[in-house]
């Protein structure tokens, strides 16, 4: 019986393996490079570069279809947003397997006519002791926007525009006045779909590399001293095109009691890119509301204490137009 699950094993293997190498057999050989970037690292550190270079050629034994390069990318940063390279492979395991027809399994044997180049020391494939907290989150899904906009060079008609880009990570804590135990909840909140070749963006949606359910206002409110005072989506922040890219959503959240919030996300400097002609997606913002009607506008990456009464907004990223319209 054993032998037999073992044969089973190696089968799947090289059926995914075989179901890559069809697909990569099709992509015009040659070089294809694209860079983005992430605003900053939360500790100093500017625009953190993320650069890729993806080489197709033809199949010859032993020897990989693709090499994907990341020579180029910053070096890491004293920020928590430095990646480890399993998070840059998972990356490229997603983005591959996102680009083939078929429902493949997602076995290990989809990446054996892929080569990964990760330069140790950048950030996205950091040393010890550099903090990589958010290179789950958020630096996994910059490498997917640059793979997939190196991608676009080779197949056009394949590859949709930016999508939000980031997970809008929010923590908040405190004390809950109602019952004097502590309290602390996190989530995450969507954003707008990049358009695609055929269609427009999804409005209010998580994409890529993240996995996040909603939070129904209910739950929330319920659960913990909090008050959802708006949830909607980011009406025309989508870029314009022949295909219009998905709006992002607002959530606006008031604390009912004195507060630490914290926020990882990105793509407040520069929205997510369009591709074909299309506009790049509203850029995300966000903003305390405090009780006496100012607004204080934070940066992407942050940690304030609040008091009771303020609000705390997010406008979330929305996605690329593609074609001009």
């Amino acid at each position: 019986m054993v032998w037999r699950v073992q044969q089973v094993m190696d089968e799947l293997q090289e059926y995914s393996e075989k179901l890559m190498r069809a697909f990569l057999g099709k992509v015009p050989h040659g070089r294809y490079e694209a860079e983005d970037f992430l605003d900053d690292d939360g500790a100093g550190s500017g625009p953190v570069r993320i650069a890729v270079a993806l080489t197709f050629q033809k199949a010859t034994a032993g020897k990989p279809l693709v090499t994907v390069d990341f020579a180029g990318s910053s070096p890491q940063v004293a920020g928590s947003i430095n990646a480890v390279d399993a998070i840059a492979f998972s990356a490229c395991f997603y983005v591959f397997r996102c680009l083939l027809q078929e429902d493949v399994p997602a076995a290990a044997g989809l990446m054996r006519p892929v080569r990964m180049i990760a330069p140790k020391g950048t950030v996205v494939n950091a040393r010890p002791p550099a903090a990589v907290a958010g290179g789950n989150v958020e630096t996994s899904q910059r490498i997917v926007d640059v793979l997939l906009r190196a991608l676009a060079k080779a197949m056009p008609d394949r590859v949709p525009a930016g999508s939000s880009g980031t997970m809008n990570n929010l923590t908040i804590g405190g004390i809950d006045e109602r019952t004097g135990e502590p309290f602390a909840y996190y989530e995450t909140i969507a954003g707008g779909m990049g358009a695609r070749p055929d269609r427009a963006g999804v409005s209010g949606v998580h994409t890529h590399m993240t996995n996040s359910l909603n939070t129904p206002a209910e739950a929330l409110e319920y659960a913990y001293p909090l008050r959802v005072t708006e949830y909607s989506l980011r009406k025309s922040s989508g870029g314009a095109g022949k295909f219009r890219g998905g709006d992002g959503i607002v959530r606006e959240v008031e604390l009912l009691a004195d507060s630490e919030v914290t926020l990882l996300a990105d793509r407040r400097d520069r929205g997510p890119y369009g591709l074909q002609g299309g506009a790049d997606g509203a850029a995300g913002r966000t903003q305390v509301v405090h009780q006496d009607g100012t607004r204080e506008t934070l940066p992407g990456k942050t940690s304030v204490r609040l008091k009771k009464g303020d609000k705390v907004r997010i406008e979330s990223p929305a996605g690329g137009g593609w074609g001009r319209p």
